[in-house]
């Protein structure tokens, strides 16, 4: 239903998305996981015709998206992730405004708003005005917005951003319960999001997709390691030295010694599941005279195959395909800590503003000539910027 082979968008000499390919299946919900700044809005945007690529292809429903752009946006529904609402007009005029620029036949069009309004909780407010609602109902109305003909896929961008924890359930169910009669690209930097949401999840960092695959095997990437969480006082080279001395060890990893006790240290040790090195761990510590406080035994979540992937760290195995071994033992041992991730062209502001709310345009009269093929989004026409980008 969606398939995106090697899209890129440059502006100029800075790259925000690179050779980025995947698929969604027809009644899927395809969560598109990255960080802030990692090209998510970029993406979302090409796939809903609004910027165009720089290179590579993209079909939704058998069209290309750059050459049929209009056939592309007929069979979408898009929210972006400030939803494009007018505030002066009540929830069920708004609807009947967007179907009718959606080109719905007017004999469909009170069937297809009554059902977008019953399937988003909306019937009770259809006569409020859409500036009087609460947020997480103005993202209903913005879900509501984006079905009202009945698309067969949706494209929802950080559709539960500022939402409170009630609310972000209430749009996670109604996400959910829009699966199966529709192919769902869900973008988030949310990991409950995705892993309580989606059937597949696409991880972007840095412009690039890093892995494509349900919740249950991208967490099974790392689950074929067992961790261990020790803290040591002592000389901290001296308990990496032991700690690599241990055939069952395959990585030591520094963390954070902050609130710990003076000549305290913390390291995550990773070892092969089929031989639990607990014991010897503590063995090696005690014997080399490191005092032991702790050791806690832990596996891996998809929060650790996230950080695991869109670390700067990952970024370059990955690249190189190869990893950086301890010369005098083969033992992978790694002092950095999980570094900043840096914001790329599609975020390249960073005082935290987003774009200007669409709650600040005024509502179409009657008189409004509006081309049925047009979309329903009310945002300003694209300059090919990446200043204006929200992400």
């Amino acid at each position: 239903m969606i398939e995106v082979e090697q899209l890129s968008k440059a502006y100029g000499s800075t790259v925000a998305i690179s050779d980025v390919s995947f698929k969604a299946e027809p009644g899927e919900i395809l969560g598109f996981l990255g960080p802030n700044g990692a090209g998510k809005t970029t993406t979302m945007r090409i796939l809903a015709g609004y910027l165009p690529a720089t290179s590579g292809t993209a079909r939704i429903a058998n069209h290309e998206v750059h050459s049929n752009s209009m056939a592309v946006r007929q069979n979408i529904g898009y929210l972006p992730e400030t939803p494009p609402l007018y505030p002066d007009m009540t929830v069920e005029a708004f609807l009947y405004f967007v179907a009718r620029i959606k080109g719905l036949p007017i004999g469909d069009r009170n069937q297809q708003v009554a059902s977008a309004m019953e399937r988003c909780n909306l019937s009770e407010k259809k006569t409020v005005l859409i500036r009087k609602l609460s947020k997480g109902f103005r993202q209903r109305v913005g879900i509501a917005q984006a079905i009202v003909h009945d698309p067969p896929v949706i494209i929802l961008d950080e559709p539960t951003v500022g939402l409170d924890p009630k609310q972000i359930i209430d749009v996670r169910n109604l996400i959910k319960s829009l699966a199966g009669q529709h192919t769902i690209i869900l973008s988030t930097h949310i990991l409950p999001e995705v892993s309580m949401t989606c059937d597949r999840i696409t991880i972007i960092n840095q412009g690039r997709i890093v892995a494509t695959d349900t919740p249950e095997n991208l967490t099974a990437r790392l689950a074929g390691q067992l961790g261990y969480a020790i803290e040591i006082a002592g000389d901290p080279e001296q308990a990496k030295t032991v700690l690599n001395q241990l055939e069952q060890v395959e990585s030591i990893k520094s963390l954070p010694d902050e609130g710990l006790a003076e000549n305290h240290h913390r390291f995550q040790v990773m070892a092969a599941t089929e031989q639990d090195p607990g014991s010897d761990i503590a063995q090696a510590i005690v014997n080399a005279n490191l005092g032991l406080y702790a050791l806690a035994r832990n596996r891996a979540s998809l929060e650790d195959v996230f950080i695991n992937l869109t670390t700067e760290e990952a970024a370059i195995a990955i690249d190189k395909d190869a990893d950086i071994e301890d010369s005098g033992n083969g033992k992978k041992v790694s002092n950095a800590e999980v570094p900043t991730i840096t914001e790329d062209s599609d975020s390249i502001d960073n005082s935290g503003n987003v774009e200007d709310s669409p709650d600040e345009a005024k509502a179409p009269t009657e008189e409004t000539s509006i081309s049925p093929a047009l979309e329903t989004s009310t945002e300003p026409p694209t300059t090919d910027s990446p200043s204006d980008s929200d992400e």
